[in-house]
């Protein structure tokens, strides 16, 4: 089986660096796409309460006959929930939907800062709870920006573990992305392939067929070689395995450039503007 590369968490401990994601997947496929993963060798899922399908994410990881421990989880905490006792409630019901007693990553899913008076803080303060009881066995951040991380490390004792941002090569987004590697906070990078908006790019197909592999294939392994945590999504087994066919082959430092070089700035962004997203799902 192919031997996936872990990225190293402050705290020693390891991420494998490509996932499958299950956003925007049907509640009633997720079980199926979950352990479809597994199957072909995926050890890491990311969720998020948000996704509406945690139940269903846990049922797929005991349908695979996979051991809990062998499987790296990551679930979110939804924008309704900053407050510390609904965050408490919160992880409480993702756990219990999950069907764990603990999840291996949890995250504050955005930071909202014209919402709740602007205090993320307290909500970190409250995820730092959860993994000094063991129950969240790393905390992490989703979507901030340097200011907020700032923020974190002026007025709390732990540094996230990773920060999960939009990052593909339209929006290499590296103000952020920077911080991260200067401060030791991993980048996950959600939407790696700007959902499909660059499969028709010119420079990725001829650095793609160059290498004998498709758009999205290049596109991935660009994100591993530039150290990127990412979980593609797809309900499709064959392109879910595809995803996982990357460690095959190497870009070269010049096509790694060439990639990151595609950058379009804040018109390459797909998602919200952190410092401006406020919305409370319904």
């Amino acid at each position: 089986m192919t031997q996936v590369p872990n990225v190293t968490l402050r705290n020693g401990k390891q991420i494998p660096q490509l996932g499958f994601g299950v956003f925007q997947i049907d509640p009633e496929e997720t079980a199926k796409a979950v352990e479809t993963a597994l199957e072909i060798g995926y050890r890491h899922i990311d969720t998020a309460e948000m996704y509406g399908n945690e139940k269903q994410v846990g049922e797929g990881i005991r349908n695979s006959g996979i051991d809990r421990e062998s499987v790296f989880v990551t679930s979110k905490l939804n924008n309704g929930f900053h407050r510390p006792d609904d965050a408490r409630k919160a992880f409480d019901k993702t756990l219990s939907d999950l069907g764990t007693d603990y999840v291996d990553l949890f995250l504050i899913h955005w930071p909202l800062p014209t919402r709740y008076d602007g205090d993320f803080v307290s909500t970190w303060k409250t995820l730092e709870e959860f993994a000094a009881d063991g129950r969240a066995r790393n905390i992490g951040v989703s979507n901030f920006q340097p200011a907020h991380l700032d923020r974190l490390a002026q007025e709390t004792d732990t540094v996230p573990a990773v920060n999960q941002i939009e990052v593909h090569p339209y929006f290499v987004n590296n103000d952020v992305w920077a911080y991260g590697r200067e401060h030791a906070i991993p980048t996950e990078a959600w939407s790696p392939i700007a959902q499909g908006n660059v499969l028709d790019d010119a420079e990725l197909q001829r650095i793609a067929d160059a290498a004998g592999k498709s758009v999205a294939q290049v596109v991935l392994r660009w994100h591993i070689q530039r150290g990127n945590i990412i979980f593609p999504k797809s309900v499709t087994p064959e392109r879910v395995k595809a995803n996982f066919e990357i460690f095959d082959f190497e870009l070269s430092s010049a096509d790694v450039d060439a990639i990151t070089a595609l950058d379009k700035g804040e018109q390459g962004r797909t998602g919200p503007n952190p410092d401006t997203f406020d919305m409370i799902p319904d």
